[in-house]
């Protein structure tokens, strides 16, 4: 017992750290464990292990059609992020570097897009893009043929829709790069001579580039572990790619787990070298800061006449992210089946599919489920990194085994995270299985990493001397964090919360694998919906519950700005 109190005397903080650190481990290494266990061994009818292969790996890379997945993968990340750049990036220059109209329209459409489910999204696009949609009925009605213009379940089809699906997001991380870059430069070139485009290309890009670098790598990893798309666009169209192999290899009768587990750790060795270079470039964009002082204050281009061009391109861009497919649902909402847009349909619109949303008490438990899981697993997560991310930024004891732990399930992406906490949890004599319960464990695993990058940051930003004034006065470190830190730290804390909130309620990867009937969440729901052909309801069903998340992004979008704390951290 002496030792133990002069352990804690040398520190207060290390019981903090060691509770902290064992629900880290309990959470963050079982999946890892497992997945890398499964890989390399062969299991009975009732899952015990009779000894160990690395057949599953050798199958993975000879199998033509494994290799056939490994390339897909790469070209659609690497094209997704492309466009993803392009798209958000122009914006994101136009909107806070110069004074195009419309400014209000980028942030309107990047705003409803954090409430709305990804997989909203990509039904709306298969009905734009897809035989029946306007795009490929004006092709034939021009033409007078009975050709497709374009074929949406291929690989293009995959590149766009997801392409479309990240720029918002590109959008605002750039936006807040080139909102805080120093315009005296780019100042000093114009008044040499140079044009707009000339600056942009010397000057504003080269300084942002460490910036946009690691963007582009950030979004490569995220789409490589994609799901929404390969399984509703690429699918189809026989187009497979690691996550959809994955995901087959888990509900075939009996599941082949020892192969969809080598394809996991695969895909997690995979992100982990890719995350290696996110952080080494994220840490060299530092050097490349050029705000200096407190009275410094963006000064736009002006583009003059072409101002209104950089304004038709905010519009356009406002018609496909936000409009265009916002527009798809609610045709598709007020139609009892899928058809395309033609005077002949409008005798058919009626709300009839709203009224059975309003209803039917199914949707009530759905919606129920969806907030329960994501609010329970936003306050533990924002309660553990509370804890985690203010002994990390202090360098506390045990600070950067902590970080590391918070942050490991970064490694995952989603559909390999849920094969994992699945085999745990058939494994564990726990009954929660086919549970709201598991998913909301997965869920706090998979989100982990937010929380702790908000809090991270939010200490940062407080200084020193209210904590050691509190310990002159004989606060003891939980009184501290209590009376002092929380406190100070509630804007970083309130809006990391409403962010895994938001993403928890977006998640499809995971809950389609863990979600039983009786305990499905809205992503789950909306996928088994299309794939049965109910495109009427669930169109309805969305839009409600997008009405309902753009509200909560609305509030997140204020208190990151109210608090310091820019969107996703930044």
């Amino acid at each position: 017992m002496t030792t133990i109190a002069a352990w804690v005397r040398q520190d207060a903080r290390r019981p903090i750290t060691a509770a902290i650190g064992l629900v880290l481990a309990l959470l963050m290494l079982p999946p890892l464990y497992i997945l890398l266990q499964d890989s390399i061994t062969t299991t009975d009818a009732i899952g015990d292990v009779t000894g160990f292969t690395l057949g599953h790996f050798g199958k993975m890379f000879t199998d033509k059609d494994a290799l056939r997945s490994i390339w897909n993968s790469l070209v659609f990340a690497a094209g997704s992020t492309a466009l993803s750049l392009v798209v958000g990036g122009v914006l994101a220059w136009l909107v806070e570097r110069t004074n195009t109209p419309f400014k209000i329209l980028a942030y309107l459409a990047t705003i409803i897009s954090l409430g709305t489910p990804y997989i909203l999204h990509v039904i709306a696009w298969l009905f734009l893009l897809g035989k029946v949609g306007p795009m490929n009925d004006l092709y034939r009605m021009a033409t007078g043929g009975t050709d497709n213009l374009f074929n949406v379940n291929s690989m293009a089809g995959m590149i766009l829709i997801e392409g479309f699906l990240w720029s918002p997001l590109v959008f605002l991380l750039l936006g807040s790069t080139f909102r805080a870059a120093n315009a005296d430069m780019e100042e000093a070139a114009r008044m040499s001579g140079a044009t707009v485009l000339q600056t942009l290309r010397r000057v504003s890009l080269p300084l942002a580039m460490p910036a946009i670098l690691a963007l582009a790598l950030f979004v490569f990893i995220r789409a490589i572990g994609g799901f929404e798309v390969p399984a509703l666009v690429g699918m189809p169209g026989r187009i497979y790619v690691l996550t959809t192999d994955v995901y087959e290899a888990t509900i075939v009768v009996p599941p082949d787990l020892g192969y969809a587990a080598a394809f996991s750790v695969a895909m997690v060795a995979i992100v982990a070298v890719l995350l290696y270079f996110y952080s080494r470039l994220s840490k060299n964009a530092e050097k490349y800061h050029s705000v200096t002082g407190k009275g410094f204050r963006p000064r736009p281009f002006d583009l003059g006449a072409g101002r209104w061009v950089a304004g038709a391109i905010v519009l356009v861009n406002f018609c496909i992210v936000l409009v265009l497919p916002m527009i798809a649902l609610l045709w598709m909402s007020l139609l009892p089946f899928l058809r395309s847009f033609s005077m002949a349909a409008i005798p058919m619109l009626s709300f009839k599919n709203f009224r059975t949303v309003f209803t039917a008490p199914g949707y009530v438990e759905l919606a129920t489920n969806s907030l329960l899981v994501a609010a329970a697993a936003a306050t533990v997560i924002m309660a553990i990194t509370a804890l985690a991310g203010w002994i990390a930024a202090r360098r506390g004891p045990g600070g950067w085994a902590l970080d590391q732990l918070a942050t490991l399930s970064l490694v995952f992406p989603g559909i390999c995270l849920g094969v994992a906490v699945m085999e745990v949890y058939l494994r564990v004599p726990l009954p929660i299985y086919g549970s709201l319960w598991i998913i909301a464990i997965a869920y706090v695993i998979r989100f982990m990493p937010y929380g702790m990058r908000y809090v991270y940051s939010g200490v940062l930003q407080l200084h020193r001397e209210l904590e050691e004034a509190a310990g002159v006065a004989g606060a003891g470190a939980l009184t501290t964090l209590r009376r002092i830190v929380v406190p100070l730290l509630s804007p970083a804390i309130v809006a990391g919360w409403l962010f895994i909130f938001l993403v928890a309620n977006k998640e499809l990867a995971i809950a389609v694998l863990l979600a039983s009937p009786g305990s499905q969440v809205i992503a789950v729901s909306i996928f088994d919906q299309w794939v049965n052909g109910q495109g009427g309801e669930l169109a309805a069903f969305g839009l409600i519950w997008t009405l309902l998340m753009t509200v909560i992004a609305c509030i997140f979008f204020v208190q990151g700005r109210r608090g310091g704390t820019d969107v996703f951290g930044n």
